[in-house]
């Protein structure tokens, strides 16, 4: 090993070891120190028997060797870690899962299921929903809700939020809610279903939508009567005059399958007949949601929504002592609005069509001022410019005064971020408050 390469210190132990001065400091070659050092090593390697003997001993010489030998070993060589190199198996996996993709033959062109889809019929997943599935789903809701599991309600409701025509009346949040009451309802081969108390799912066999018709009672060759009456088939009849009946018959081309629903949350008498009730080729399961759960629930969002309007009308500062009856008559007639950032919503010497009340957001205030710019030639040019002039915060509102006495804005208000407010038209309060403010 040459002695360039050997660090200082070791450097000078060796020149002590064989009586020759040490150089000056600056004279030694400047050598790049190791920055891990087996300190166990060194100690052994200073300490090697025989390199403080005579100049011509032979023991000296042993131990120069040794030292030179070992030397090596007082440095601590760090691993060198090599990249990663992918796993050409995981590639080759991916290539073929790609390759399987792309030539998957193509499913069928069933242009009976995009009709049904196109008419508000069930285009529900049925491979995602196996068989073991579905019969736990029915023995659940054969169930008394209360005696349903947390697992058990949640089931329920992961199927149905999948049929189209139940998320396309309701929202997730109150889908989730009324899933915790529906139950199913058994109905015999010939039944009548009348969906006037709740939206209904038809879950196992078949029904047909009825129709309503006029028929002569005087006709011998009635093709509809004598069906129903080959089938067996109730049916409701309305004696219009003494030879004309309306009757609701089953139709031949409406069925409902599996996922079809009919019937009505909100009351069904304004309903076609054939979107109201059905009758049943087979033994059917009938999932039911009943109006009045959901009469409850909106219900309890149009209560939970006032007492949010009462409560944000009273901590605005104008309105702190007002009696709670006052306020009630402000709530009724107010309801819940957004406005993006940047909209404006009254412009300077416009009178405002509504007054609002700021639940979250801001609006900015601006004042437009005329000012005179110099131009080139000793001329001068009138601009308007906005004037930033305040904010309006959370519980804080305006506009009532601009209303009441058809007074212009005298300012301009912008929002400054999304809004939400209650808002009051003009032609309500204009109405019906006069006398409460």
């Amino acid at each position: 090993m040459p002695v360039d390469s050997l660090p200082n210190s070791i450097l000078a132990h060796m020149l002590a070891i064989n009586n020759v001065p040490p150089p000056p400091l600056r004279s030694l070659p400047r050598l790049r120190l190791s920055k891990t050092i087996n300190y166990g090593q060194l100690n052994a390697l200073c300490h090697i028997r025989g390199l403080k003997s005579d100049q011509h001993s032979s023991l000296r010489l042993e131990a120069h060797d040794a030292f030179i030998k070992q030397y090596p070993q007082i440095y601590l060589h760090e691993k060198t870690v090599l990249p990663k190199v992918p796993h050409l198996a995981d590639k080759r996996k991916s290539a073929v899962r790609l390759a399987e993709k792309k030539h998957q033959p193509a499913m069928p062109h069933n242009i009976s299921a995009y009709l049904r889809e196109a008419r508000g019929g069930p285009s529900i997943d049925e491979e995602e929903i196996t068989e073991e599935k579905f019969q736990e789903f029915l023995n659940i809701l054969k169930k008394l809700p209360v005696y349903r599991t947390k697992h058990e309600h949640n089931m329920v409701w992961k199927i149905l939020k999948n049929i189209p025509a139940l998320t396309s009346q309701l929202s997730k949040e109150d889908l989730k809610i009324l899933s915790k009451k529906v139950m199913s309802e058994t109905w015999i081969k010939a039944s009548t279903v009348t969906g006037d108390d709740g939206l209904y799912v038809l879950l196992t066999g078949q029904a047909r939508r009825r129709i309503k018709v006029f028929r002569s009672l005087i006709e011998e060759n009635d093709s509809i009567i004598t069906s129903l009456y080959r089938d067996s088939f109730l049916f409701d009849a309305e004696l219009k005059d003494s030879t004309v009946a309306q009757l609701y018959v089953p139709s031949k081309k409406l069925t409902v399958k599996k996922w079809g629903v009919f019937g009505s949350l909100k009351g069904g008498h304004e309903m076609n007949e054939s979107d109201r009730s059905v009758v049943t080729d087979y033994d059917c399961e009938i999932l039911k949601i009943p109006a009045k759960e959901y009469e409850k629930l909106e219900l309890e969002k149009v209560k939970h929504e006032n007492a949010k309007k009462l409560k944000l009308i009273r901590k605005c500062p104008f309105y702190e002592t007002w009696p709670t009856l006052s306020i009630w008559e402000l709530v009724s007639i107010s309801k819940f609005k957004t406005f993006p950032p940047g909209h404006v919503l009254v412009e300077s010497g416009t009178v405002i069509s509504f007054v609002g009340y700021i639940s979250s957001g801001y609006c900015n205030i601006y004042r437009n001022i005329v000012g005179l710019v110099d131009l080139p030639i000793n001329k001068v040019k009138k601009m308007k410019k906005r004037v930033y002039m305040g904010k309006l915060k959370e519980k804080e509102s305006f506009g009532e005064v601009s209303i009441l006495l058809q007074a212009p804005f005298t300012c301009t208000i912008i929002t400054g971020r999304e809004v939400e407010m209650a808002v009051i038209e003009d032609k309500d309060i204009q109405g019906k408050c006069m006398n409460v403010i």
